[in-house]
C-alpha cells in the first residue's frame, strides 16, 4: 500500500487577487495616501460588515432586488438546517447600501451633516476581466445632510479626487480627466420633449461613447424618439459652452445653474483637470443632480476609475427622513492593477524592517534584542536574525528582503557595534540609544 501523501496543488481563483508582499506594500502606500487626503478634508472613517442582510440589500436596489440579485454572493452554512431561521445574508456588493443602512441604523448617533470615507472590499457575482474583480476594494467618501445638503459638497467632491489621483505614487506621468455633468439638464429636456420612458433614454446616453452615431440613433428611435427630439439629445451632449445653454424649463435651468456654480468652484485646477460633459449621466437611476466620471485621457476605453454623484435621498428604504447627499468612489483595485500591471509603481522593498540585527553566535542573542528593542524604542522598524548563521547569509536575506541597514552587535569581547548602510556600502561604530538613520 501506498503511504504517498495527497497534494492539493493550489491554483489562482479568477477574479480574487492577491499580491506579493512589496506589491502590498505599495497597496498599503495608495491607502495610507488616499487615507491622508480623505482626512484633511474632515471626513471620518467607519467600516460596516461584510455582509448585509438580503432584505436590505433589496430594499435599496430596483425591481424588488432583481437589478441587483446577479450579482450577489449569497452566505449559508455549509450544513444548514432545513427549519432555519436565521436572515440571510449575502456580501456586500457595493459601499452604498451598507452607508444607507448604517446611516438610518445610526441616525440619532450621528452629526450632520455626515462625512464619512470607506476603504473596504466589496463582492460583485461578475464575468473576471482585465481590470474587473469579484473582489475588490472601493474608497468611497460621501457628505449627507437632513433635509437639504448645499451644492458646496458637489464641488469638493472632485477638488478631493484630482488632489488624490494626480499625487499618488506611480499615478506621476498619468494624464486624467475628471468629467462632470448633471442629471436635471438631460431630465429638464426629456421632459420638454415629452418623453415618458426616461430610464431608458438616460441608459441610451449613458453608452453612447461606446457605440456609433447610427446605432445611438437607431436606438433612440426604437423607443419612438422623434427625429426633432434625436437632434436635441444629441446636440445638448455634443456641447462644451455650458454657460451658453438655456434651459427649455426649470428642471434643465436648474440643472445648468448647478453645473456652472460646480465648475466655478473648480477653476483653481489646472485646465483640463475637471471638465463639464454633459454627455455623462451615469446608468443609476438614484443620482438626482451632479454626477461625475474619472477616465484616463490617453485610454478613454479603459472606463472610469473614479464616479459617483449625487442622490436626492440616500436612507429613504431604511429611515422616515429625508436624507440627501452626493459621495463619489474611487475602483481601487482597478487603478492599482492597471497601475501594476505597467510596472508603475513604485519600488519598494520586501520587508518593513529599517534594520536587521544580525546574530554573531548563540551567546550574543541577548545583545541582539536589546540592540532591536533600544532601535524600536527610537521608532524603527527592527528584525533579528534567527540563528547564528554565516555572515555572508546574514547579509544576503538583508539584501533580497530590501532592509536599507544591518547592525552587528561585537563579535569579540571589547569590540564597537557596527551598523552597515546597504546602499553605499559604508560601515561605521554605533550606539544604539544614539544613532539614527542617514537622511
Amino acid at each position: 500500500m501506498s503511504n504517498k501523501k495527497k497534494i492539493y496543488k493550489p491554483t489562482p481563483i479568477s477574479g480574487f487577487p492577491e499580491w506579493l508582499p512589496q506589491e502590498r506594500k505599495a497597496e498599503q502606500q495608495w491607502f495610507d495616501h488616499i487615507r491622508r487626503v480623505f482626512e484633511s478634508y474632515g471626513f471620518c472613517n467607519i467600516e460596516t460588515p461584510s455582509v448585509e442582510t438580503l432584505d436590505a440589500i433589496n430594499a435599496k436596489g430596483g425591481d424588488g432586488g432583481a437589478d441587483v440579485d446577479k450579482e450577489v454572493y449569497v452566505l449559508e452554512r455549509l450544513h444548514k438546517d432545513d427549519n432555519d431561521k436565521e436572515a440571510r445574508l449575502a456580501l456586500h456588493f457595493d459601499q452604498t447600501v451598507p452607508l444607507a443602512r448604517y446611516t438610518a441604523q445610526h441616525f440619532n448617533d450621528l452629526v450632520f451633516p455626515f462625512k464619512r470615507y470607506q476603504m473596504q472590499r466589496v463582492w460583485r457575482g461578475e464575468r473576471p476581466q482585465s481590470g474587473r474583480f469579484r473582489e475588490f476594494y472601493q474608497c468611497d467618501i460621501d457628505v449627507i445632510n437632513v433635509d437639504n445638503l448645499p451644492l458646496h459638497f458637489d464641488a469638493e467632491m472632485p477638488a478631493i479626487i484630482w488632489e488624490i489621483l494626480s499625487s499618488l505614487p506611480g499615478m506621476e506621468d498619468e494624464n486624467i480627466k475628471i468629467r462632470i455633468s448633471n442629471r436635471k439638464i438631460l431630465m429638464g429636456l426629456l421632459s420638454a420633449l415629452e418623453v415618458e420612458n426616461t430610464t431608458d433614454i438616460t441608459r441610451i446616453v449613458d453608452k453612447a461613447e461606446k457605440i456609433s452615431k447610427e446605432q445611438f440613433e437607431n436606438l433612440l428611435a426604437e423607443h419612438g424618439l422623434s427625429q426633432d427630439a434625436q437632434t436635441k439629445i444629441q446636440n445638448l451632449i455634443a456641447c462644451t459652452d455650458i454657460k451658453s445653454l438655456k434651459g427649455e424649463n426649470e428642471l434643465m435651468q436648474e440643472g445648468i445653474d448647478e453645473l456652472c456654480f460646480v465648475m466655478d468652484q473648480l477653476s483653481h485646477l489646472p485646465e483640463g483637470a475637471a471638465v463639464a460633459d454633459l454627455s455623462i449621466v451615469r446608468g443609476l437611476d438614484y443620482y438626482t443632480g451632479t454626477v461625475y466620471e474619472t477616465v484616463f485621457v490617453d485610454d478613454p476605453g479603459y472606463g472610469s476609475i473614479c464616479s459617483g454623484g449625487r442622490y436626492d435621498d440616500l436612507a429613504g428604504h431604511y429611515i422616515n427622513k429625508h436624507l440627501p447627499g452626493v459621495g463619489i468612489s474611487i475602483g481601487f483595485s482597478r487603478l492599482f492593477e492597471r497601475i501594476r500591471t505597467q510596472n508603475k509603481l513604485p519600488k519598494t522593498s520586501i520587508s518593513p524592517a529599517h534594520v536587521l540585527v544580525v546574530l554573531p553566535n548563540e551567546d550574543a542573542r541577548a545583545e541582539m534584542m536589546s540592540v532591536a528593542q533600544t532601535l524600536r524604542e527610537k521608532g524603527m522598524n527592527v528584525e533579528t536574525f534567527h540563528s547564528p548563521s554565516k555572515l555572508k547569509r546574514q547579509l544576503a536575506y538583508a539584501e533580497k528582503k530590501g532592509i536599507p541597514y544591518v547592525w552587528f552587535p561585537p563579535f569579540e569581547d571589547g569590540s564597537p557595534h557596527e551598523v552597515k548602510n546597504m546602499e553605499t556600502g559604508e560601515q561605521t561604530e554605533a550606539v544604539a540609544k544614539d544613532w539614527k538613520p542617514q537622511s
